[in-house]
């Protein structure tokens, strides 16, 4: 592993407290994706928190030495650091008579009465989706290698354009698709139901989680009903006319999908054919845990009997958002990542064939504003100072970096605000919790054990990684998948996993949704999963108690 010449240091990135965050993006982040997260998330928040209401500025974003940290940004006093709150009596004068905060409370007021979640969520499904469909396959129907290089920069400017504008309306849409469920957990709370309770009564309500699954096992089902057994996607497509319609359709639309981890060093679905071959072929047939109505029915009888219409249309509004919660990121960012990922490497083959670069791969060592120098200027010096970075990049990536930067910034005390101020507070540190966002109360935890989902126990052989690439290429039918998490677009090849384990996120994450939407047993959030789990390992993912148990090690150490 390359050392470091000089040890990095950590310092908050800006006043306040900040805490890392693991559950997106794990270290050794590409200049590129810095700048799309640290220009979009704060940006698309802070819309959408003055959307709604929040009596918050916006979700801070900023990278440490390539890892993630983020800050709610308070609605006033966000610059300067408060270690202490002021006096009760001056922050609920403040509460009700700030200017922001009076605007903030009208707007919330609106908001409850509105609904505003049910136009966007519909929205989605009849304008924004198709539109943004329309655009991504608008990049993906031109291939990049038919550019000459003034196209090719012209193309990456474009592609930049368009990711900057997609992810900010990625995060923009967080407020609607994960503002109903927040409420939801809240006004739980309120009445003594824990969230882990509530989740598995959202289970179901996500079938654009589960649509690669059902196209893939239409696929299979013809390829089973012709009796043949292709070794190739080409022999795949030579089944029959239908078969190969419906796997270039699956792939024109999920292809160039960034499925494996949001960065731009990951792998889209198009370049691991054998993957795609394996899900088609060995995808797993399971039916989905359907209980979700004999969990809403107990949860509800836990609810005064005075509440219980109002329980009934919050899980409405929650079950209603959920197919944007996960539908939101591969349109809007991993798919568009995808694609400027393909044409981010074409400019690095030809940067490569001109003495440019050493690997392929170091071009995505440029920052955003030399990707069009890069494509129109040869330069050879550019070799040495990308491998440098490339270096460098990879050497922090194996750092541990601190949970939290920054001096502890006490809340204000919830009490102090107005009532539905309280409850959409509540609703945010509840969202931002459960997501695995804040890993600071975790660190006391069995290193085995986190977010059970599912109801039954699998025992299998791990196939661990560091690089959920790695994992995910040499995974074999009903293998234990052991990676740091998962994104929305796992989706597109967990068919063939028996059961995952993940070492970062909470019980709403990407991870959790799809293994509660796909029916696969999981343990999310099991810090100790890439320590202790080695591949080849014999594991037990219980659900139920949220542990896992290595059986026996890898049959190598044997």
């Amino acid at each position: 592993m390359e050392r470091l010449e000089h040890e990095p240091t950590w310092q908050a990135p800006g006043p306040g407290r900040w805490e890392l965050d693991r559950s997106h993006y794990p270290g050794g982040t590409t200049p590129v994706a810095i700048w799309l997260i640290e220009q979009s998330m704060p940006a698309g928040m802070r819309r959408t928190f003055a959307a709604l209401g929040v009596p918050v500025e916006t979700l801070e974003c900023r990278f440490v030495n390539g890892f993630m940290y983020t800050r709610l940004r308070p609605l006033i006093g966000g610059s300067r650091s408060s270690t202490r709150p002021p006096p009760r009596v001056v922050l609920r004068a403040v509460a009700r008579l700030h200017p922001a905060f009076r605007r903030a409370r009208r707007q919330l007021i609106d908001t409850l009465e509105t609904r505003p979640w049910r136009a966007v969520v519909a929205e989605w499904h009849s304008t924004t989706r198709p539109a943004l469909e329309a655009a991504n396959l608008a990049f993906e129907d031109i291939d990049p290698r038919s550019l000459d290089d003034s196209a090719l920069a012209r193309r990456l400017e474009a592609l930049l354009a368009s990711c900057r504008r997609t992810f900010e309306l990625h995060f923009w849409l967080h407020g609607f698709d994960l503002g109903p469920i927040g409420l939801l957990l809240a006004e739980c709370r309120r009445w003594g139901i824990d969230a882990h309770e509530v989740l598995p009564a959202l289970q179901g309500a996500s079938p654009s989680t589960s649509a690669p699954a059902r196209a893939l096992g239409s696929i299979r089902g013809a390829v089973i009903a012709s009796g043949a057994r292709p070794g190739s996607l080409e022999e795949l497509r030579g089944v029959s006319s239908e078969v190969a319609d419906a796997l270039d359709h699956y792939l024109r639309y999920r292809g160039s999908v960034l499925f494996s981890r949001y960065d731009l060093d990951g792998v889209t679905l198009r370049e691991v054919p054998d993957v795609v071959l394996s899900t088609v072929m060995d995808g797993m047939e399971r039916t989905p845990d359907d209980g979700w109505a004999t969990t809403a029915t107990a949860l509800r009888q836990r609810v005064p009997e005075a509440e219980r219409e109002v329980f009934d249309g919050w899980l409405s509004e929650a079950r209603a958002a959920m197919d944007l919660r996960d539908d939101n990121g591969p349109n809007t960012v991993a798919w568009p990542s995808g694609l400027l990922r393909g044409s981010m490497l074409e400019l690095g083959r030809r940067m490569a064939a001109r003495g440019d670069l050493q690997h392929v791969d170091h071009v995505f060592e440029l920052r955003h504003d030399e990707l069009t120098d890069a494509a129109m200027r040869p330069d050879p010096a550019r070799m040495a100072d990308l491998g440098d970075r490339a270096t460098r990049r990879c050497a922090l990536a194996a750092l541990v970096p601190p949970l939290t930067l920054g001096p502890e910034e006490p809340l204000p005390p919830l009490d102090v605000l107005p009532a539905p101020m309280a409850t959409i507070v509540e609703a945010v540190n509840l969202v931002v919790s459960l997501m695995g966002m804040a890993r600071s109360q975790d660190v006391a935890r069995h290193p085995l054990s986190g977010s059970g989902i599912g109801s039954t126990s699998y025992r299998g052989r791990a196939r661990r990684a560091d690089s959920a690439e790695e994992a995910i290429m040499a995974m074999e039918v009903g293998d234990v998948l052991v990676v740091p998490f998962t994104t929305p677009a796992y989706n597109v090849v967990l068919g063939i996993a028996g059961a995952v384990v993940t070492s970062e996120g909470g019980p709403m994450c990407h991870a959790a949704v799809l293994a509660r939407e796909l029916g696969i047993p999981a343990v999310i959030g099991a810090a100790g999963a890439l320590v202790d789990i080695t591949d080849g390992a014999l594991v037990e993912v219980d659900p139920v108690a949220g542990r896992v148990t290595v059986i026996d090690r890898a049959l190598t150490e044997l």
